[in-house]
């Protein structure tokens, strides 16, 4: 049977299973009953025809009254890496960009890479299932090695994708760039106590930002105040300390004492630099130094 000769509305359904079985390694007919407000007798027919058409990629746990992804689990569907993140990152998970999402006339300039979809789905199922997982990692300084780590976040820092997670070698939290991540096996064993993210301060710790137009680069404030929606002339934002560094780099904040980085490129000034006491990953930002 072909996916072109089923209902649109069937199809959406047999997307949503597949992304499921993908990103979560699970899925109940209550899941699905609940996500599309269809009877009990339709679920079970698109269960029926999930199984016809790809009848390797799942199994079914009478324990769980649950659907699994079977080992050679094949996606049904071809779920895009960026569109994915990007729904994912706004916590949409509904696959439906695989059957034909209707396309705007606008465009996202590109990001420097695309991690493989596979490498995110582990990932992601790591993360809800609560599961350390064995990844081989290229790092820049040692090259590739296996790692063992505990993930607890996606997260987009406006150039590329990392995870966050607990670093079973060094005993810390760090990001890992997906691209450099070549494999990954969800393991059966838990997070351990430490490892979980509310013991990542770096993550929990929220760092108020307060910035302003640059006071010696920008000839027309207004103009950066209606940018960035400025109140009062400054734009005060709330970030993770983890994520701090990558949006002083990305919107290049001038973070020196007195302002004092020159270029067309800084028309925004920290005010409050102080804040940033304790983060980390404050290397990239633009003039900081301690």
């Amino acid at each position: 049977m072909d996916l072109n000769d089923i209902a649109f509305a069937q199809r959406q359904r047999l997307a949503y299973i597949d992304f499921c079985l993908l990103f979560r390694g699970h899925l109940t007919r209550t899941d699905l009953l609940n996500k599309f407000q269809v009877g009990l007798s339709a679920g079970s027919r698109d269960f029926a025809m999930y199984k016809e058409l790809a009848p390797q990629n799942l199994l079914y746990d009478p324990a769980r009254k649950a659907y699994l992804q079977s080992t050679k689990f094949v996606p049904l569907f071809e779920h895009d890496s960026r569109k994915t993140l990007t729904k994912l990152a706004h916590d949409i998970s509904d696959g439906f960009d695989a059957v034909g999402d209707i396309h705007f006339p606008v465009e996202a300039p590109s990001q420097l890479n695309v991690p493989d979809i596979f490498i995110v789905a582990r990932l992601v199922q790591a993360i809800l299932n609560n599961k350390a997982a064995s990844i081989i990692y290229t790092s820049l300084s040692s090259g590739s090695a296996a790692r063992e780590i505990v993930p607890h976040s996606i997260v987009d820092n406006g150039l590329r994708w990392h995870v966050r997670a607990f670093d079973r070698k060094s005993q810390s939290f760090r990001d890992f760039v997906l691209t450099r991540i070549s494999k990954v096996t969800v393991t059966d064993q838990g997070s351990q106590p430490g490892e979980q993210k509310i013991e990542d301060h770096q993550w929990v710790r929220m760092m108020p930002l307060h910035l302003v137009p640059h006071p010696h680069n920008v000839a027309q404030p207004t103009a950066i105040e209606m940018d960035y929606g400025m109140e009062n002339g400054a734009l005060k934002l709330n970030v993770r300390a983890a994520m701090a560094g990558y949006l002083l780099r990305r919107w290049n904040v001038d973070c020196t004492e007195e302002a004092s980085l020159r270029g067309g490129e800084y028309q925004l000034y920290l005010e409050n630099r102080q804040t940033l006491y304790g983060a980390e990953n404050l290397a990239i930002a633009p003039g900081y130094a301690v």
